[in-house]
């Protein structure tokens, strides 16, 4: 099932996509639902039969929202694909060990909210199109073998960087913080398996691909990332973690090419659909 949350009326919702063109409001499935959709995956209920849905809204009339805010900033993996790092740098800078950093959860924007181009402070805004997890239950210590049972679902995330501040500061958090700068959405997939799944992403800039690989080219697996992150440090429902970009940022091309007012960045992932957002002058 692939769930959203919605303006609809100027209330705002969640509910399961169904025929990716109509939402089944949350209320036609559960008798007495969570309040949102992060209480949903702390609560876990169980979800009714959806074909004894009796109401469903047109996908077009409503406003999607962020899915939920998270309990904690966004956890993320940098240099997660060989092709990416050698653009970035070279084969020296392949890493041993999971590269952490975080991401400010006020950064958040939903599919068709406008990134701002935060002009007067950067002159290098990129875009880093990824999947994205979600954590489904509370878990420390946990092992590779069992890590994946902690997936709720998974998402798409834009990680828009600032790469002459990330620079500048010599670490990541303000070049990857900045306001209306991680789009998320519009969709979760929930998750169907406890095998490890393979996605492909694809991100596109004006209509142009720029990036265009599946995750079997990880260095570090779904598995290894949850078990690394939880090795004494507490990951709670609803945490997200963004699981690295492949090659094609704006700063990897020759020149350089980066993001301007105007601009329209959509990301696909197979299985999930395309987040879509457009640059805005601050």
């Amino acid at each position: 099932m692939k769930w959203l949350s919605y303006l609809y009326k100027g209330n705002l919702n969640y509910g399961i996509l169904k025929d990716e063109n109509e939402i089944i409001p949350v209320q036609e499935v559960l008798p007495n639902p969570p309040a949102t959709l992060l209480d949903f995956i702390k609560e876990k209920p169980t979800v009714l039969n959806i074909e004894t849905a009796k109401e469903t809204i047109d996908l077009k009339d409503v406003v999607i929202q962020i899915p939920f805010t998270p309990p904690n900033n966004i956890m993320a993996i940098g240099k997660n694909y060989y092709n990416h790092v050698l653009e970035m740098g070279s084969k020296e800078d392949v890493p041993e060990h999971i590269l952490v950093f975080t991401k400010s959860a006020n950064s958040l924007i939903p599919h068709n909210g406008e990134i701002e181009l935060h002009q007067n402070i950067t002159e290098q805004l990129d875009y880093e199109g990824e999947l994205a997890v979600i954590i489904g239950e509370e878990i420390r210590d946990i092992s590779e073998s069992e890590a994946l049972s902690s997936i709720f679902g998974f998402t798409i995330l834009n990680d828009i960087t600032a790469r002459d501040l990330q620079k500048k500061h010599k670490q990541f958090y303000l070049g990857k913080s900045l306001d209306a700068s991680c789009p998320i959405g519009p969709f979760i997939l929930e998750k169907q398996t406890n095998e490890e799944v393979t996605f492909h992403i694809e991100t596109k800039v004006n209509g142009e691909v720029r990036q265009s690989d599946t995750t079997e080219k990880f260095i570090f697996n779904l598995a290894k990332i949850i078990a690394d992150l939880s090795k004494g440090h507490t990951l709670f429902p609803g945490d997200i973690i963004a699981t690295g970009t492949p090659s094609g940022v704006g700063k990897g091309m020759t020149p350089p090419i980066f993001l301007k007012a105007g601009d329209s960045i959509e990301i696909t992932i197979d299985k999930i659909g395309t987040l879509t957002n457009k640059v805005r002058k601050s």
